[in-house]
């Protein structure tokens, strides 16, 4: 059996298969993709056993990723929460599988990551490198179900003082929004002593993703307090960033505009509230999605050869990050996103 390879942004084939797949996610869609090629320079790829021309019956897609400063090496997906392989015959599978590897050794890659919601791949020479957990809301409940399933202290109690606070919401893809939004992100990231993503990665993903995804602002007396970023795909919302003003903390604006986005994904139908990774170090996070009524469901990615580490920074660095002022601090996000995925 022969493996071919493909460019999901430019072969129509990709988008039909993912439309079709039951499996597939935000993170699959050649919107997506096309904003990591925008901003990052990575380059997208498929592989799959259909030949050229024909349907498409499987597909398991990568980020070819050259870095001087982390190594070269094929990611599915970077900077996205999990991303399956869209293969489900196991004799496919043991051939996709073989292609990597010789892929890995003939183009001298540092590794391979892969980042399956499924734990199909602990299987064969790829090594379980991390776990983490991703919460998932079910929107099929009543909306009053949904929010009586809500932390009454922590959750419930927040919404209604963010409605006694007499809170302004605004939702789109304006600049407007987006210079709100970002300017939350900073203060956030600056919080967690991580480099903020670079502002050309929002701007893309507004470009290219359309009305599939919204920014949401929550303002008290005219000024931006916190913000969310959501994208929409087929029957699923999911919360891909979020942003506060920490000292705005007690109005419960971040619990607000998810609750908004909730009530608006129930009106549209949709069926699923994906509430993206959390490490489980950040019980902080964690807590907090739990609160909302969501479920946990433990996942882990997976890398080959076995032993390989990724580059990281050290606490050291975080501390240096954290004084910087915020120009520079903006500039070192964007020189830095595009080394680490």
């Amino acid at each position: 059996m022969s493996v071919y390879e493909l460019d999901p942004v430019r072969d129509p084939r990709w988008t039909a298969f993912v439309q079709q797949s039951s499996r597939a996610s935000v993170f699959h869609t050649t919107d997506w993709l096309r904003a990591l090629e925008r901003t990052y320079e990575y380059v997208p790829v498929v592989y799959t056993t259909s030949a050229p021309g024909s349907q498409l019956q499987n597909g398991w897609v990568f980020c070819r990723i050259r870095s001087w400063l982390t190594g070269c090496r094929l990611v599915s997906l970077p900077f996205s929460d999990h991303c399956d392989p869209l293969v489900d015959n196991p004799g496919d599978f043991e051939e996709l599988f073989k292609a990597l590897y010789h892929e890995c050794t003939t183009h001298r890659w540092g590794y391979v990551e892969s980042r399956p919601l499924r734990a199909e791949l602990d299987v064969g020479d790829f090594e379980r490198s991390c776990t983490f957990c991703v919460h998932r809301l079910n929107l099929n409940q009543d909306i009053d179900e949904l929010f009586h399933a809500f932390h009454k202290d922590s959750t419930q109690r927040k919404i209604r003082r963010a409605e006694r606070e007499r809170l302004t919401f605004e939702e789109g893809r304006s600049e407007v929004l987006l210079d709100q939004f970002y300017r939350l992100i900073v203060l956030t990231r600056r919080r967690h002593q991580l480099p903020p993503q670079p502002r050309k990665w929002f701007s893309n993903l507004i470009r290219c993703m359309g009305d599939q995804l919204i920014i949401r602002v929550a303002s008290h007396q005219k000024v931006p307090v916190a913000g969310i970023l959501t994208l929409r795909f087929k029957n699923s919302l999911t919360y891909k960033y979020g942003c506060a003003d920490k000292r705005c903390f007690r109005l419960g604006a971040m619990q607000m505009l998810l609750w908004r986005a909730i009530k608006e994904a129930k009106e549209s139908g949709l069926k699923v509230l994906d509430l993206g990774r959390s490490e489980w170090s950040n019980k902080g996070l964690i807590t907090f999605k739990d609160r909302l009524g969501a479920m946990r469901v433990p996942i882990s990615y997976f890398r080959y050869p076995a032993g390989v580490r990724q580059s990281s920074y050290g606490k050291h660095v975080k501390g240096i990050l954290s004084a910087l002022p915020d120009w520079l601090f903006i500039n070192i996000g964007t020189l830095l996103y595009k080394h680490f995925s």
